[in-house]
């Protein structure tokens, strides 16, 4: 989903190989394509938030949303607010929430009208570049690649599959070379990014085969495994166990 989120209160938000330190009153735009983490560092933290895919605005742009600076990979999706701004913002969010409870037919016409509002709102806006950290590049990469590793579980019917086998799968989702995410992760945990992965994958594998009552071809077929024959390989490498040992 494409997320807008208008958020007060201080935290950190990790954005692909950025991170962000916001303690005032910031819009915030997320693209589904770049995986992020949020960091709350107080309790007090309140705001508004609304979520949408891109087929929501189909027929009504021309372009993609990607297109846009705020939604761009490579782009700064920030923008921190005085109190004038951050009234004008809210006062949008509040519409779009009486809008969702009312039953006029055309209503989602109208949010589509609002969503529009703030994003042409940001862009006469400058994304606050103060915002941006480059202190701990590695633990920034590092927890990315880690959401973006768990997001892909549980995994719960077997049409899922897990996509993201590789380093190099996972280097292009975050927007940086291979070898620079390898040196990252390994400095910031002491682990391989192979490690990672591999682990992760027998972990989901141990319950599958525990909890579920899957073949070993089918839960083969939903970790991405190209067959049973290297699925079992696999397996046994890294746990010394074939996978009917955990069906025992």
């Amino acid at each position: 989903f494409y997320k807008i989120a208008l958020m007060r209160g201080k935290h950190l938000y990790h954005y692909g190989d950025k991170t962000l330190e916001v303690s005032d009153s910031t819009l915030m735009f997320f693209n589904p394509e770049v995986p992020y983490t949020f960091e709350p560092l107080t309790e007090d933290a309140t705001g508004y938030f609304c979520i949408f895919k891109d087929a929501f605005f189909a027929d009504y742009i021309r372009g993609s949303l990607k297109e846009l600076p705020m939604y761009s990979p490579n782009g700064k999706p920030a923008y921190l607010l005085n109190q004038p701004q951050d009234d004008a913002f809210s006062q949008i969010f509040l519409k779009m929430i009486d809008e969702l409870k009312s039953d006029y037919t055309f209503k989602f016409d109208l949010i589509r009208n609002y969503i529009m509002e703030m994003i042409h709102g940001a862009l006469k806006l400058q994304p606050s570049e103060t915002l941006y950290k480059h202190a701990d590049a590695n633990s920034r990469i590092a927890a990315v690649f880690t959401e973006l590793l768990e997001r892909q579980f549980p995994i719960e019917s077997r049409s899922q599959q897990f996509k993201l086998r590789s380093a190099k799968d996972f280097a292009e989702k975050l927007n940086v070379h291979p070898n620079h995410l390898n040196r990252a992760i390994k400095t910031a945990t002491g682990k391989t990014t192979t490690s990672h992965i591999a682990d992760r994958l027998v972990t989901e594998a141990i319950a599958l085969l525990k909890h579920t009552n899957w073949n070993v071809s089918e839960i083969s077929y939903t970790l991405g495994f190209e067959d049973p024959a290297h699925f079992n390989n696999f397996f046994k490498k890294h746990t010394t166990h074939t996978p009917r040992t955990y069906r025992v």
